[in-house]
């Protein structure tokens, strides 16, 4: 009896424009810069908040997504908020940043720079 493994799906998925913006953030990156992480410190008053962030060293348990422009990682910590998020760059007349829909956010502020699952 042969065991087959199948191919983990990635933890966070990542829309086009997303791409884009990491290519373009790796193509002015500082020059010790790996990539860029995702992570969910406490902050903010519904208790989480994303935060994206140059990194330097891949930690054991951060998740690795690599796209065509450069490698996201995501804290090992925060990959259970996030699994089966979406993540999106999105620029208007007035904002630009990063926005997540992200199916396990029980709630988040009014202002909507912070949640809470």
């Amino acid at each position: 009896m042969t065991t087959a493994t199948r191919v983990r799906p990635a933890a966070l998925i990542l829309t086009p424009t997303a791409e884009a913006r990491i290519a373009a953030l790796m193509a002015k990156a500082p020059a010790d810069a790996i990539g860029v992480k995702l992570s969910t410190p406490r902050r903010g008053c519904s208790g989480l908040a994303y935060s994206v962030d140059y990194v330097t060293e891949a930690k054991p348990f951060d998740e690795r997504i690599d796209t065509p422009g450069g490698t996201l990682f995501v804290d090992g910590g925060s990959i259970l908020y996030l699994i089966g998020s979406t993540m999106n760059w999105v620029e208007d007349d007035f904002a630009a940043g990063f926005v997540f829909v992200n199916p396990n956010a029980k709630g988040a502020c009014g202002c909507g720079e912070s949640f809470t699952v």
